[in-house]
């Protein structure tokens, strides 16, 4: 399943927030999305859900415009992990999981032993079996990202997006589930502040800058030390182990006398 955006364009209070952006998410990749604070990212992951409708510009799911597609048809397909997604707290973190399979749901097909294997197994992805009785409230924030991540893979669907995944997560836990999506038969876009992540993980980058799309393609061939000056604004050293890994290496700062 193929999902497309044409010549995307949305605005907020005036600005103009993503420009004329072209971006299609090949079938079983797991594309990178990264760029500086206000790129544009989070909005063009909104647009490409479905969430938020573009000013211009068109996003195809599957050949069809997502915009005419009802939401259930949407979230049995493409399943969104938001920056700053909320759950209602007055529920425990199974409960929260369970939210997932509300678009498999209905008169005709009732909450059954699958949906609880679905569930159960989500959770142990996400290593937080030991989180279930918990209430939402008494959660940390890396706890509830573990949980919102479990409720998407509940939800079974071709697509994953998300959004800052590893915000909130320790190291080793943005490590592991970088790895757990990795290893899902999924086609994943993830939008990534951590350049090493998206070279380690990433079959290929999308950079944004300044609300445009400035450069695609395979991890070591896009982060070059020229473009992460211009885009990011700071002097780095990329080192290449053979033609597929690369490791970037952050220059401290100088203080110019």
């Amino acid at each position: 399943m193929m999902l497309s955006g044409r010549n995307l364009c949305w605005s907020a209070g005036g600005v103009e927030i993503v420009k004329n952006v072209s971006l299609d998410i090949i079938p079983g990749e797991f594309l990178g999305i990264v760029g500086p604070n206000g790129s544009g990212k989070t909005s063009l992951m909104s647009l490409m859900s479905g969430l938020r409708k573009s000013r211009s510009g068109v996003v195809m799911l599957d050949g069809q415009d997502i915009q005419g597609l009802n939401r259930r048809d949407i979230a049995r397909a493409v399943a969104l992990v938001e920056q700053q997604a909320e759950t209602q707290e007055r529920i425990n973190a199974r409960q929260a999981v369970e939210l997932g399979r509300t678009p498999h749901l209905g008169a005709l097909s009732p909450w059954s032993l699958s949906d609880d294997a679905i569930v159960d197994q989500a959770l142990r992805d996400v290593d937080a079996q030991h989180l279930v009785q918990r209430m939402w409230h008494t959660l940390s924030g890396g706890e509830r990202q573990r949980l919102h991540i479990a409720r998407a893979l509940a939800q079974q669907p071709e697509i994953l997006l998300l959004d800052e995944p590893t915000n909130h997560l320790d190291i080793g836990h943005q490590i592991a589930l970088l790895h757990l999506v990795r290893k899902q038969k999924l086609t994943v876009a993830a939008a990534l502040h951590d350049l090493n992540h998206a070279a380690m993980f990433c079959d290929r980058v999308a950079v944004m800058k300044g609300g445009q799309l400035v450069a695609l393609g395979k991890p070591c061939s896009v982060f070059t030390a020229d473009l992460i000056r211009d885009v990011f604004g700071v002097e780095v050293d990329v080192e290449h182990d053979g033609e597929k890994l690369c490791h970037i290496r952050y220059r401290a700062p100088r203080d110019d006398i």
